[in-house]
């Protein structure tokens, strides 16, 4: 006999039991469950309830499954609720290609930006299957599913819009695919840390505008960084080794950093820091934030004092890709459940390496060849792309008796 299902949609005020005696009065019945959705948005609750069946149509009063009819409706009655019944005829529903998540983030999030994202979403022929809020401060994140697209030219469609509606979009594909990144590999400055390292030891050199104007021009892809990199801690020749102590009490963590790295370190992520700055401040920060991996440059040192020169390979462009790799290596993690994280033109061979490239706050070579990009100055913003609620945040903050 061919199968048939009943779909009970329950909407009213939320109360404890709802769910509860909804299933109760089900259990009764001779039907299976095939689906099950529930919402709640201040206090109002939507519960929907998809039951599979075997027999005729359940119209009338007689039968079994007009009595669960009766009954639903009797229920809802007594719960002051409104209920809407509808039936099909198949409860196993064909999953439509291209199952992705699209995360939106906005400080604030305007109608007009959902407007436009929904808009363009039907436009590729996709469906949003379910649509969730991931966090309302200090931004409004939502992240829906969706059915039906193909994820490079839905991701090409909502980064424009993304920019008309100045929100961020992040395009994903679903399953084990999205659950799967373990390691996440950051720049640190500009990204991890507010600033550049070089131009707080340059402001102890007296050379801070001519070492902050090569840098600029480094991080926008114009200058060659091994080489720029050389020519501003040419400058920085004869400061004394006490720079470093002074240096890292200016250092100053990026909103959200904390929050970020010890979030991921709880669901047993690897983190690593690979840095075109300096050991010499990188390592503090190993130390204080619980880092696994890390890699930077190293100034050289001669009598207390700094000679102008780095020593060992300089961590550029390709060094960075190279870093990501051997942290993956070390982490026994494969390239494709890496997350790499920067924000300048030294950081586009591991952006475009891992199995996810996020451009943070980033210059516009970065964030076009980034996956997504991350333009609120919050850090942890990023766990909402990994499916991390501010409510999971601050409920795990709250066991350990931690701040956010």
């Amino acid at each position: 006999m061919k199968q048939r299902t009943l779909l009970i949609t329950l909407n009213g005020p939320d109360r404890p039991g709802v769910t509860s005696r909804l299933f109760s009065v089900l259990a009764t019945f001779p039907v299976i469950v095939a689906d099950i959705e529930q919402v709640v948005i201040r206090g109002r609750l939507t519960l929907g309830v998809l039951v599979a069946y075997a027999g005729g149509p359940p119209t009338g009063t007689g039968g079994t499954i007009g009595a669960l009819w009766t009954a639903v409706e009797r229920l809802a009655d007594d719960l002051g609720m409104e209920v809407e019944l509808s039936t099909g005829t198949d409860a196993k529903e064909k999953r439509r290609r291209g199952r992705l998540h699209v995360t939106v983030l906005g400080e604030p999030l305007q109608p007009a930006a959902m407007a436009g994202i929904a808009g363009r979403i039907a436009a590729a022929g996709a469906n949003i299957d379910r649509i969730e809020r991931l966090a309302h401060e200090p931004v409004t994140c939502i992240e829906m599913a969706i059915s039906g697209a193909d994820p490079d030219s839905l991701r090409t469609a909502l980064a424009a819009e993304a920019v008309l509606q100045e929100v961020d979009v992040a395009v994903q594909r679903s399953g084990l695919h999205r659950r799967a990144k373990r390691l996440i590999v950051m720049d640190v400055d500009s990204t991890l840390i507010q600033g550049e390292v070089i131009e707080l030891l340059a402001a102890h050199a007296g050379c801070m505008d001519e070492v902050e104007k090569i840098t600029t021009a480094a991080m926008r892809g114009e200058l060659d960084f091994a080489a720029s990199l050389r020519e501003r801690v040419a400058l920085l020749e004869g400061l004394s080794t006490d720079v470093f102590e002074r240096v890292r009490a200016e250092v100053v963590l990026t909103p959200g950093a904390r929050t970020l790295v010890r979030t991921l370190k709880r669901l047993d992520y690897r983190f690593a820091i690979v840095s075109g700055g300096f050991t010499q401040i990188t390592d503090s920060l190993v130390d204080d934030l619980g880092i696994d991996y890390s890699a930077a440059n190293t100034l050289e040192v001669a009598g207390g004092k700094l000679t102008g020169r780095v020593t060992g390979e300089i961590v550029d462009r390709p060094g960075k890709a190279r870093a990501l790799e051997r942290f993956a290596r070390q982490a026994g993690i494969p390239i494709s459940q890496t997350v790499a994280i920067g924000d300048g033109a030294n950081d586009l061979d591991m952006i475009t390496a891992a199995g996810l490239g996020i451009a943070f706050n980033a210059k516009p070579v970065l964030r076009q060849a980034a996956d997504t990009a991350v333009n609120v100055p919050y850090l942890d913003a990023i766990l909402y792309l990994l499916g991390i609620s501010r409510d999971e945040i601050v409920a795990a903050d709250a066991e350990d008796d931690l701040t956010p």
